[in-house]
This record gives structure tokens, sequence and C-alpha cells, in this order.
């Protein structure tokens, strides 16, 4: 394998240094989720590490905040930041009953029958911009994505037929899934492939308190997704003649980092054992197999691949000292121990409002109970609630239905008094609070159409000692898995670091970019590169990396420091960031001593002040 995965990078460097253009131009993205950078090596990962030092690798990389999956899809997918699509997390509050959720206000949008309520609910298109693959079919190229459930179908998440854009993930031959071509069917039976993908079997086990996760990375289905790219799709398009992007999201090594079971109730080795590391090495097989197919193909010399993950990832914590419900007793979670939904029950207490639970067709929590998905519905009628917390895992989001001034600085007084917190932002319609900075600071103020989050809530992280303090970070997480295992969302440099490369004619050869880079530059230049032009709805969108261009401009990069007023307790939260010419970059973010990466100096010319 080894042999394959070195022939096939020469053929793409050669094409990279070749001064002509070719043609058709390809583009293959592919997505390792929740792979960390610092963990890309020639050991764990040698077709990634491999194609990196042959083209351009990024080591000034960005997951962009809240550092979850669909809100990184969303980016990649359309060149714009979260608060243009409205995709603040993987778990939004709608304001409305889903379907597809069982009536949830409080959807998880990792569902292809929930993407078809929120778009068929917000004007035929949630994301209120275009994505990539839609411009690009939409100018004759061929389209596909294949993966993971959810952000596989962002990237054309309007075409749902299966005649447009091809389109396979875990529901593809189960009821809600997006239907195949006849077109795909006859490929998929010539390669002996059926027309059901299977299941994550062992993979899909979380475990519990008391029996631990999975030990087995996601191998079955992603062979199957592999095959789907390798044996079906790109024969097919090879067929047609005409240039395609094809998208491939690998759900390991996330799927595998948030359920392994090497580490309970253990924070060391926490993501670091040989589970998490065999799903780091089957996404980088998989990714072996689609260089090599190009190869064998002879697509390699026109074809791009670009390569990414959505976010990193931190061990859970699910400690507290501060936390009302973490002295309550219930059942499956450890005495003293954080339950799921620990930020609704401790702003419901302290608030003295009652909680219910979205999730369970609006049934009201009482002593001993946590709420289903970890989402609380917070007042005194669920139907019309006064808070909504729509729970991620290293971050939360804060609704206010009714824009309640005084509720929300009475919500941000209890959210800062507890030790799990690190750092809260709001809303700028609710006037200037001590403490806080504005949504705006980090682009999270836009022109959604989903409803905006009042407060965003970051949790508190910190490392376990390694040498690489982003490869062993830790979060506090609000989420039903166990301490121990896996989480992101956070604004932690070890959840908004990811990884990032290129290889490719229109990539430069042997380049290490210190350049910052983030998820919503590449929809921006996988754009340049076909010679797409898709107007924008929002402002607030990535660049195109013309440092890793061939013949491309480096541009200069500075880095920038911004602070709140200190609250009644002498909280302040701080955003450590870089900017190129407009286009902002996250490091990381909280209160001081809190979060890991947040290793601020003291203030400057460079640093401002709000």
């Amino acid at each position: 394998m080894r042999r394959v995965i070195g022939f096939c990078l020469v053929g793409l460097t050669i094409a990279g240094s070749a001064g002509a253009e070719p043609q058709p131009r390809n583009v293959v993205l592919f997505i390792a989720d929740g792979l960390r950078d610092g963990m890309v090596s020639a050991a764990n990962a040698p077709a990634l590490d491999g194609l990196m030092a042959a083209g351009v690798r990024f080591t000034n990389t960005h997951s962009l905040f809240p550092t979850f999956t669909m809100p990184n899809a969303t980016a990649m997918a359309t060149g714009h930041m979260l608060s243009d699509t409205g995709q603040f997390g993987n778990t939004i509050y709608t304001a409305f009953p889903m379907p597809g959720a069982g009536e949830s206000l409080t959807p998880f949008l990792e569902s292809d029958p929930v993407l078809g309520d929120v778009d068929a609910h917000f004007s035929g298109n949630y994301l209120n911009e275009e994505t990539i693959l839609r411009a690009a079919r939409a100018q004759g190229l061929s389209t596909a994505s294949i993966g993971k459930l959810g952000p596989s179908l962002v990237f054309d998440h309007t075409a749902r037929s299966g005649q447009d854009s091809i389109l396979v993930d875990d529901s593809t031959g189960r009821p809600g899934g997006i239907p195949l071509s006849e077109e795909l069917r006859a490929r998929l039976g010539a390669a002996g492939l059926p027309l059901q993908a299977p299941t994550r079997g062992a993979n899909g086990q979380a475990g519990t308190a008391e029996v631990p996760g999975t030990v087995a990375a996601n191998v079955e289905q992603q062979g199957y997704f592999t095959g789907v790219a390798t044996e079906a799709v790109l024969p097919l398009f090879k067929a047609r003649g005409k240039p395609f992007v094809l998208v491939y999201w690998s759900r390991d090594p996330d799927g595998t980092q948030h359920n392994q079971g090497d580490s309970l109730g253990r924070l060391v080795p926490g993501i670091n054992g040989p589970t998490s590391l065999a799903a780091i090495r089957n996404a980088d097989s998989n990714l072996a197999a689609l260089l090599a197919a190009l190869k064998s193909q002879g697509l390699a010399e026109s074809t791009d691949v670009i390569v990414t993950s959505d976010h990193g990832f931190s061990t859970i914590s699910k400690e507290s000292a501060t936390s009302f419900a973490a002295t309550q007793t219930y059942r499956g979670v450890p005495k003293g121990q954080l339950p799921p939904g620990f930020l609704a029950a401790d702003l419901a207490h302290d608030l003295g409002l009652a909680l219910f639970d979205p999730d369970a067709k609006g049934a009201k929590l009482g002593p001993g109970a946590f709420p289903s998905r970890a989402n609380g519905l917070i007042g005194a009628d669920p139907a019309k609630p006064a808070l909504v917390v729509a729970a991620n895992g290293g971050s939360d989001l804060v609704y206010l239905p009714d824009g309640d001034r005084a509720l929300a600085r009475r919500a941000v007084e209890a959210l800062a008094r507890q030790d799990y917190v690190s750092g809260l932002f709001v809303s700028a319609a609710l006037g200037p609070i001590p403490g806080t900075l504005p949504l705006s600071a980090i682009a999270l103020d836009g022109s959604a159409l989903t409803p905006m989050p009042a407060i965003v809530v970051n949790f508190r992280s910190f490392s376990t000692g390694c040498a690489d303090p982003t490869t062993c970070g830790v979060e506090v997480s609000d989420t039903g898995l166990q301490q121990g295992q896996g989480m992101h969302g956070s604004f932690s440099r070890a959840d908004t670091r990811n990884v990032m490369g290129a290889v490719g004619p229109s990539f430069r050869a042997g380049l290490r970019s210190p350049v910052p880079a983030s998820n919503a530059d590449l929809g921006k230049t996988i754009a340049r590169i076909l010679g797409l032009t898709i107007p924008g709805k929002g402002q607030l969108v990535g660049r195109v990396l013309t440092e890793a261009l061939v013949n491309g401009g480096t541009p200069t990069f500075a880095r920038a420091v911004l602070r709140s007023e200190p609250d009644a307790a002498g909280l302040v939260t701080v955003l450590a960031y870089q900017t190129v010419g407009e286009t902002r970059y996250f490091d990381a973010a909280g209160y001081p001593g809190r979060t890991l990466g947040l290793d601020v100096p003291a203030p400057s010319a460079a640093a401002e002040t709000r």
C-alpha cells in the first residue's frame, strides 16, 4: 500500500509543478472528521502526511467556532461564516416543531429528513447561501458527496431527488435517505456494491457510565463509502468526460473518538488510546484508496485534492465544584458528576424557573431527571419558553425568544458563577454586559435566517500535560457521553486547530504555509479553482488561499487580542485572533486560565479593549 501511495503522490506533484493549466480541472475534498493536526505523522497517517509534504501543509489552521461538524461543513460548502448560514451548532433552536426530529424545537441537524424540514421552513434554503456543489452542477460539472450523515448532504442540501448531485450517506437505501439514480444503481451493481449503506455496527456503541464504549473503528461503513467513490462514482465521472467535484466525508476519527471505550471515567489516555489511533489509520486508508483510484483511472494529473478536518478534538470532563446539577442524584450518572443538560438545569435552578424537555414533547423535569438530549426549555410554559438551551458539547447556545434584557443579565450573572464556564458572548440586541464580548466579535452576528442565539457559552478546557497540548486537550462537555470519551465545540486551541492541506495542479509543491487559514477559506478557494461565480447574500466570508496557489501572492497577517470589560467579580472574556486583511481567524477565547491555548500577553499596541 505504501508503494501505491507514493506513486500516486508523485503523479499529483508532477501535475502541480507543470506550468500548463490542465483541463478539465477536478476537485476532491476529503474531510477527516475530528482529526487533530498534531496527530498527523508518517506513522499515524502516512497518506495524509505524504500528500501535505508533496503539496501544501497549512500550519496555522482554524476551525470556525462553535467548533462543531455542521457549522464547519456549511463554511466549507458556502465560503460563509456561521452568522450568514445560521448553522450555529449541530443542534440549534428553530422556533418551530421539527417533524423529522419528533416535533422538537431543538433538532439535531445531522439528519437528511431534518435538513429537509429546515429547508422547507426557511424559504427552501435554510443556509440562505448557494453551495459550491450546486454552483458547480449549474455550470455543467458532475458532483457527488459521500460519507457521514448530515455534513455530506449540506454540500447540495436542496438537491434531494438523487438525479442531480450524487449523495451517499448512512441513510442510503433506508427511509428518509436521498434516492439513488438509475445510473448510479447500475454502477453499484456492476461493482458488486449493495444499494444500502451498512450501519456503524459496533463502532456506534457509546457505552454507559458502567460499560465502556466501542473498541472498533468505523471500518466497514467507510469501506463501503470508499468503494462507492472509487469503484462507482469516479468511473462514472470519467465516462461522462466532464470536470467533477467529489466530497468525501470520513466519519473517522470523530465517531470513534466520541464513542471510544479505552478511557471510561479517566482523562488519560482519553482520546489517545489504541481505538482512536485505529480510527485515524482508518481515515488515512480511505484517503490512500481515493488517491490510488485517481492515479489508476488517469485522473490524478487533472485533479486537485484538498484535505481538511472540520475541527480538533478533546477528552470529556464532567467535573464541577459549583454546579447545582452535579450535587443531585441521577440514574446512570456517576455521583458528583455533571449530568447531560447541566447548563439548562443550573440556569433553571438559579433563575427559579421550571425546566422542560424539548425532545420529549415538552415534558416537565423534576428532581433526579435530566433532559433526554441535554437541551432545555426554561420558563413557565414549554410552548412559550423564556430561555432555550441548545446543548452541543464543548459549548452551548442560549436563546431568549422574547429578547428580555433583564433576564439576559440575570442569566449571564448565573452562568459566570459556574466554574465550568470560560467566556460568554452575547447578542448586541441585549446591550453591553460586563464580562462578555458581542457575538459580532466572533462573526456570529450576520444575515442568518435561523434564530440567532442570545448567549453563546464556552466551557472550560485544559490539557493533561503532553508535549503538544492540542493533542491532549480536555473540556467540560454538555453531552450524554461519559467522562474520558471525546467531544469538541469549545474555544480551546485543541478544538480550533484543525488539519488543512492540498496537492494538485492548482497548488504549490513542498510548501508549509504559516498564513492563517480556515474552513471558510476552502469554499472560496474551490470556487476560484473551478471558475465559479457565486453571489453572496451575507458579507462574512472566507478568502481565497492565494498563498497556496501556483503563482498566487502571499498575504501578510497580524495577531490581536480583544478583551471585555470586567464583570462584578473581575471576570473578563478574552479573544485571541489573527487577521489577513479583513478576514478574521479565531485562535482561542474565554476566561484566562480556563481556556487551553489562551496564552494572552500583556496589552500592547496590537490589542483592543472593548
